[in-house]
């Protein structure tokens, strides 16, 4: 998409938006920067500030690190294009993404990957295990779906959302990892732990033999914190301006 055109996006639409499109847009080059990405699959979805419940997602055929704040597609609830584009939008991901959107009004943003350590621990029949600290962090904060297919079929959507319920990680099983925040910066934070921890834990099953063992009362001190108002700050007020500045280093651009 030309700059012309994300121009005109930018004088089309309120500065509530246009924050929330940039703020996307680096969740994507971020995405994409940390290895996280699968060629034009997977999805990132924010939002719109407003009563309409219009979303914004990554047009269908370009790369992660190609996104720009003018350039993502808005939709309804229904999967119509609200903006013009000259991509369409995946299919799948807008199940998936209208699923939370549906039900979840904190749900300012919602990331969906495919990566290899996430989609190995989601088909790990032991699930996710307390290990270390960044799994202990993200436990009670992680629910879990069975597989029913590429998600192309919207009466999924109600399973999706019963097991997500209020928590805000989830390990699609045979599929991958999900990530919902009230922010870009909180959706990305705890997406970041999730896919550490996946990391993590692969590692650690492929030594073989026993591991160390945490008590029981430091994990469930552990997965409190995670699920503390401080976890949200960091994510708000430290990580995400980190990775913004990061952005601007090596892959500038997202704001257009």
């Amino acid at each position: 998409m030309s700059n012309k055109a994300d121009v005109s996006v930018r004088n089309s639409i309120s500065d509530e938006e246009w924050e929330v499109r940039v703020n996307l847009a680096a969740a994507y080059r971020a995405v994409a920067l940390y290895g996280w990405d699968d060629l034009i699959f997977t999805h990132i979805s924010a939002r719109v500030p407003g009563p309409e419940h219009h979303f914004l997602i990554n047009p269908y055929g370009m790369m992660f690190e190609e996104i720009t704040a003018g350039s993502l597609v808005k939709v309804d609830m229904d999967g119509n294009p609200v903006t013009k584009s000259a991509f369409p939008v995946n299919p799948a991901g807008f199940t998936i993404h209208s699923a939370v959107h549906e039900v979840r009004e904190d749900a300012g943003c919602v990331i969906h990957l495919h990566t290899p350590d996430g989609t190995a621990v989601s088909t790990y029949e032991g699930r996710l295990l307390p290990l270390n600290q960044t799994a202990q962090l993200i436990l009670g904060d992680l629910a879990y779906h069975d597989y029913e297919g590429v998600a192309l079929d919207h009466d999924e959507r109600p399973r999706i959302q019963n097991d997500l319920g209020t928590k805000n990680l989830m390990l699609l099983h045979n599929h991958g990892t999900l990530a919902v925040g009230r922010t870009a910066a909180e959706a990305f934070t705890r997406m970041y732990y999730l896919e550490r921890a996946c990391t993590m834990q692969v590692r650690t099953l492929m030594q073989g033999g026993e591991q160390h063992p945490t008590e029981k009362p430091v994990i469930e001190s552990n997965a409190e914190l995670g699920r503390s108002e401080g976890f949200t700050k960091l994510a708000n007020q430290l990580v995400w301006p980190a990775v913004l500045r990061k952005l601007d280093r090596v892959n500038p651009g997202f704001r257009q």
